[in-house]
């Protein structure tokens, strides 16, 4: 039985405690009872991506995460729509590089509807030969689609230029070549040998029992639950990237030049990824961020410029993106460029050391305020590192970041080859911005 939210001021410690159990096959069930919400959130976290896919399949993740909604043995997908409707829930999925996760977010009384319909999609979705047929042309319109928006497609090149023929340079999408030549046996294959318990994590968060859930995921995972085999251990990589990041162009009329410029970083696993996610938030991650003070503030030359990390098993990149009317590019590409020097020489100070600690602990625990994202963060935690990352661990570790720390980081990094991306009206690299062409090599 689902117990009620419990009233402000009586929350147990016990309850709060996030649960994990092993089932036969290697499936790992973990939950987080979250008292204050009347909502459930339920994940199954697949750790295949888009880097386990061979060249002549790429994009087939994406496209097998699309098809098993089409319909299972008991659902079409009218159904499978009607059923999470009428709950007012909702169903959905995403592929990553490194994982795939199918996920509902409904009522807590619906808590066995959840489980049944994300259960019933991710085992046994059909990959029917006209259900491809029809899915085949909505993800070339989801291509098409991704290759309108200049970020988007900027990020492909990006990735692309930093990693060049390493499987995460490659789109989670695919292309339209690979999606319109790709087969129902490949697909129905890569189902068959990539979705097995032991990859998987069921990850559920809300107002929630831990063992009514490990009941639920028992009835439904059943005959896939088969002894003797352990959880897949997180993903390391194999750390071996081909070559220097590149520069990438694409000539487009457009009404902004958009570019991403960044270097190569270590992946999560990476003892100074906090330095690192600090040194990002004072690089260009907020309103007081140099990059945004500089370019946006002072300056006035860019409507949209930050900094981000992405970070895989293996490998990752720090980077900088900026969009801005073309006559303006020479100017923010050289802005961009010195202050990203000066950080490598010199570092950042005291104060924003402070304020970008300050900005990642308050951003990490207001992002945790509904089940769906508690879900997401013991999903990702257990697939990812093969345990619970308890949260004020994680601030600890924020707050232990000195500033002395940033800097070394930001040396090390901020002094390597760089790659980029440019897309907008450039024809060539000899048109390029001079400093832009200057880090780039």
């Amino acid at each position: 039985m689902l117990r009620p939210p419990t009233p402000r001021g009586e929350v147990s410690a016990p309850e709060q405690t996030v649960r994990r159990t092993t089932l036969p096959g290697g499936l790992r069930v973990v939950t987080e009872f979250v008292p204050s919400v009347r909502s459930a959130s339920v994940g199954v976290w697949v750790g295949v991506g888009s880097r386990d896919e061979g060249a002549s399949v790429a994009g087939a993740a994406h496209f097998l995460e699309h098809l098993l909604f089409k319909s299972t043995p008991t659902r079409s997908a009218v159904q499978i729509a009607q059923a999470m409707d009428a709950v007012g829930g909702e169903l959905n999925a995403f592929t990553a590089k490194e994982h795939t996760c199918y996920y509902a977010h409904v009522l807590d009384t619906d808590l066995a509807l959840a489980v049944d319909m994300v259960a019933d999609v991710v085992l046994n979705g059909r990959c029917a030969v006209e259900d491809v047929e029809v899915e085949r042309d909505v993800v070339l319109e989801e291509i098409a689609m991704h290759d309108d928006d200049p970020e988007d497609a900027l990020g492909d090149m990006f990735l692309s230029a930093m990693f060049g023929t390493h499987p995460v340079g490659r789109p989670v999408i695919g292309s339209m070549d690979s999606i319109e030549a790709m087969t129902r046996t490949q697909l129905h294959s890569f189902h068959v040998r990539r979705y097995t318990p032991e990859r998987m994590v069921v990850a559920v968060a809300g107002n929630v029992d831990h063992d009514e859930v490990v009941a639920l995921v028992r009835d439904h995972f059943g005959r896939h639950l088969v002894a003797g085999k352990s959880p897949q251990r997180p993903r390391r990589g194999t750390g071996r990237i081909p070559g220097r990041p590149a520069l990438q162009l694409v000539n487009r009329d457009s009404e902004q030049t958009h570019m991403l410029l960044g270097v190569r970083t270590p992946g999560r696993h990476w003892s100074h990824r906090w330095a690192m996610s600090v040194l990002n938030t004072a690089l260009g991650g907020g309103l007081s961020s140099r990059l945004f003070q500089e370019i946006r503030e002072t300056r006035g030359l860019a409507y949209s410029v930050y900094s981000t990390v992405d970070m895989f098993a293996d490998s990752g990149a720090l980077s900088v993106y900026a969009a801005c009317l073309p006559e303006r590019f020479d100017e923010v590409a050289s802005v961009t460029a010195e202050v990203l020097d000066a950080v490598a020489r010199d570092g950042i100070t005291e104060e924003e050391c402070r304020i970008a600690k300050g900005s990642l602990r308050g951003g990490l625990v207001l992002g945790l305020e509904d089940s769906a994202s508690r879900m997401h963060r013991i999903g990702r935690s257990e697939l990812n590192y093969g345990e619970h990352r308890d949260l004020s661990q994680t601030l600890a570790q924020i707050d232990d970041v000195t500033p002395e720390e940033v800097n070394a980081v930001a040396r090390s990094l901020l002094t390597r080859h760089y790659g980029a991306a440019v897309l907008g009206p450039v024809s060539g690299r000899r048109g390029l911005p001079r400093a832009l062409r200057a880090v780039t090599g």
